[in-house]
């Protein structure tokens, strides 16, 4: 597995060493790995979105129509 080295604020730190003496991971390492993972899953669904308009309407109304409402 490879390693990473990285500096974090002093509260997560201590955020961090609080899990772990309460027991919620056995280590700092486990905590560190299992709550990255557990971001980037989140981060992955509820990411940036892109900013583009929903597939189908045109800034000159649907389907490229002045009349927004030609079927």
């Amino acid at each position: 597995m490879p390693k990473v080295e990285i500096t974090i604020p002093e509260h997560l730190e201590m955020q961090i060493a609080q899990l772990v003496d309460q027991g919620e991971f056995l280590n700092r390492e486990e905590a560190i790995e299992d709550l990255l993972s557990t971001g980037l899953k989140a981060y992955k669904t509820s990411g940036p979105q892109d900013e583009e308009e929903e597939p189908g309407f045109e800034e000159d109304g649907m389907m490229g129509h002045d009349d927004e409402y030609v079927f």
